[in-house]
């Protein structure tokens, strides 16, 4: 069993910057791939990047890709999602997500998702 908690999100303008951390328990967080996903009201959870257990390999949805980064610190069990340039339509509840799948764009591809944080971007 994996609990995840995201935080950081909150207020920003266009153009500014924050970064996501998402704490995992449990000793296995290694071993896990993670995921970024993004929702908004009326819409499904999207896909916005997924790191492999090493930190090796990342992948990132095309409309983020040169904004956002996502790293993660094993030995503090944390994953994060720096994200630069912030756009109005980056406005979202963000989750992290832990998973085994050696592939993760899809929602099915993790077991385990945190409660999710706030991002609200103005223009």
């Amino acid at each position: 069993q994996v609990q995840l908690v995201e935080s950081g999100g909150g207020l920003v303008q266009a153009g500014d910057s924050l970064r996501l951390s998402c704490v995992a328990s449990g000793r296995t967080f290694s071993s896990y791939r993670m995921g970024w996903f993004r929702q908004t009201p009326g819409k499904a959870r999207e896909f916005v990047a997924t790191i492999n257990w090493s930190g090796i390999s990342t992948y990132y949805k095309d409309s983020v890709k040169g904004r956002f980064t996502v790293s993660r610190d094993n030995a503090k069990n944390t994953v994060y999602l720096q994200m630069n340039t912030l756009k109005p339509e980056d406005t979202a509840v963000y989750y992290c997500a832990a998973g085994t799948r050696n592939y993760g764009t899809r929602t099915l591809d993790y077991d385990y998702w945190g409660q999710g944080t706030q991002v609200t971007v103005s223009s």
